[in-house]
């Protein structure tokens, strides 16, 4: 998605430890004709794969998954990365280690919220090493939904999460995927419309 990729040139900022800030307009203050345009996005790549519910992580896959949302006109689920006392009755749980924040976590979601009936569409900001992805695919394998579709904002190409996902069977769009990032800048890979 071109729209994303001039976006993160111009605002994006790579830190050391491969780490690109993106939370001018992404995951923290966020632009929402932006992420308007990503859920179109999403939509056009997903709509004919039977979605009836959108899962994602807290808490920056949030806006992204309800932006979608609106579009495919389908309710969100997100797991949270605490038990909180409000979550009543039984829960999946899946540890997931959190590269960003440096320590693992379990998160959970309410088993009500996903049965083997729905067909989900997975969504987040980024995919790097994939292990945020492989908890919410764990919660989707206890549940025994069906995952229809991934699709991540920013993928770190250069990183194996990606690789595995595909590699594995899964219907992954990364809208924009950063083959390499150095603190001169970053470049991506090209990819069909």
């Amino acid at each position: 998605m071109k729209l994303l990729e001039q976006r993160i040139l111009q605002e994006g900022q790579v830190r050391p430890g491969n780490v690109l800030k993106v939370d001018c307009f992404l995951n923290h203050q966020l632009d929402v004709e932006l992420l308007d345009q990503i859920g179109v996005e999403f939509h056009r790549i997903f709509k004919d794969d039977g979605i009836n519910k959108i899962l994602t992580i807290e808490a920056s896959g949030i806006a992204i998954a309800c932006m979608t949302a609106r579009h495919f006109n389908v309710p969100v689920v997100f797991a949270k990365k605490a038990k909180s006392k409000n979550i009543d009755g039984d829960v999946y749980t899946s540890k997931v280690h959190s590269y960003t924040y440096g320590r693992d976590y379990d998160i959970t979601l309410a088993k009500k919220f996903l049965t083997p009936s729905d067909k989900v569409l997975i969504l987040d900001d980024f995919l790097a090493n994939g292990k945020a992805m492989k908890g919410l695919l764990d919660i989707c394998k206890q549940s025994g939904c069906t995952v229809g579709g991934i699709g991540i904002c920013i993928e770190k190409g250069f990183q194996p999460g990606g690789d595995e996902l595909r590699a594995a069977g899964y219907k992954l769009a990364s809208l924009a995927i950063v083959s390499e990032m150095s603190d001169t800048g970053l470049t991506f890979r090209e990819q069909e419309d």
